[in-house]
């Protein structure tokens, strides 16, 4: 139905909608480094104006299972489908605000982390030392010795989560001893300590995070003549354990919130293989795999920060804002050298949101007038600080604390 819309194209200044096939001879024109630079230079200048903050780059690793015959579809780690096929995406985030900073794609043999240490240090060495992120914060696969002594080489800070080896468990038998341990939020309950394993270049921060497992009393089957004789059994406490490996100098408290946040990354997965497309497209050559999904991921931020300017109070899945932004009636009508469009929407919060498009009009306008003597970069970072109110409480990007954005409405 897309192709054969009259109206979109003409808004657009564009021709037409070209078909899939058309579409897919054209990227294959496209060699692999002008596509690189393209959709690089592309992302870039979505996020590039937030990175004068201090920020966190989340890096983890997606699975995508093939079915039939592509280019670097191989056998590997793949939970959802073993023995199939898949592809590895590589994906960097900035921390919390669901950006994405760039992907890459390999074979399905290669989603070790160590296979996007290239990428990562790419775009971290690619931005002044000055937009550098504040942490570098990943799961249990990038808690090992090559990529912190890098870090450590470069004076990145890092937070991982370490894999619970036979010497990390006897650190946790011998902390468990000594007690001490601290309140470190949400339930949990934190010590820190030194930790140095075999492969390792040289003893490290740990911290140990803990918290309890319910677990029921045993059942007056099993011990039926204590229960008989009146005895009541409460089941010993027990706990589960999270080890953490870092270089920095935030307390116990501090740490633990800070990974705990790394969780919302599955949620920026979530969206883009079941919502956009990750998980949909299928190209013979991984060539166009890569571009797809670098399109994917440009598109998901355009979209997010779309949204995000018209309600800046919550993220909104496409799942739940395509419908309310984009599922309505549209007709143009053409009086002498005017054009009008008028657009009927059914969903329920029609009214809400033709207010806030309303306003997010006014605003876009005031600041097209207001702003004549600054620069493109300068305005785009009042739209940034306008989508990200939330995070940045109402300050401009790169401001003091005192300097709020303009209302502009």
């Amino acid at each position: 139905m897309v192709r054969f819309d009259a109206v979109n194209p003409q808004l657009l200044r564009m021709g037409k909608v070209v078909s899939e096939d058309s579409a897919r001879r054209f990227l294959a024109t496209m060699s692999r480094e002008q596509s690189e630079n393209w959709l690089r230079t592309q992302m870039h200048a979505c996020y590039g104006g937030l990175l004068i903050e201090p920020w966190v780059l989340d890096v983890d690793t997606t699975i995508k299972p093939i079915s039939g015959h592509q280019d670097a579809a191989k056998k590997g780690y793949n939970p959802t489908k073993p023995g199939r096929p898949s592809l590895a995406y590589h994906s960097y985030f900035i921390g919390n605000l669901r950006v994405c900073l760039d992907v890459e794609v390999e074979s399905g043999d290669r989603s070790a982390a160590k296979h996007g240490y290239a990428a990562l240090w790419r775009i971290i060495d690619g931005l002044p030392l000055e937009q550098h992120p504040q942490c570098l914060r990943g799961d249990l696969a990038y808690g090992e010795e090559r990529l912190m002594s890098q870090c450590e080489e470069r004076g990145q800070n890092y937070l991982f989560k370490l894999r619970q080896s036979p010497r990390v468990k006897d650190l946790i038998k011998m902390m468990e001893k000594g007690g001490g341990w601290k309140d470190a939020g949400q339930g949990f309950e934190g010590i820190e300590s030194s930790l140095r394993l075999k492969a390792w270049s040289c003893a490290r921060r740990v911290v140990i995070l803990r918290r309890p497992v319910k677990v029921g009393p045993p059942s007056g089957k099993e011990l039926p003549l204590l229960e008989n004789g009146g005895v009541v059994l409460e089941a010993e406490g027990k706990y589960e354990y999270m080890v953490l490996v870092t270089n920095m100098d935030l307390p116990v408290v501090g740490l633990a919130q800070l990974y705990r946040d790394r969780a919302d990354v599955e949620n920026c997965f979530d969206e883009l293989k079941n919502q956009w497309g990750w998980g949909g497209f299928t190209t013979k050559d991984v060539e166009r795999s890569q571009t797809m999904a670098r399109l994917v991921a440009l598109i998901y931020n355009w979209w997010s920060l779309l949204v995000g300017l018209i309600n800046p109070e919550k993220h909104a899945e496409a799942i739940t804002s395509r419908p309310e932004l984009l599922y309505g009636v549209g007709r143009m009508a053409n009086s002498g050298r005017q054009t009008t469009v008028t657009v009927t929407s059914t969903h329920k919060n029609a009214a809400q949101t033709q207010r806030r498009q309303t306003w997010v009009g006014h605003f876009l306008s005031r600041l097209s007038n207001a702003a004549e003597q600054l620069s493109r970069s300068e305005i785009w970072r009042l739209i940034l600080s306008r989508v990200f109110v939330r995070f940045l409480r109402g300050r401009i990007i790169g401001s003091p604390e005192n300097y709020a954005i303009p209302d502009f409405a």
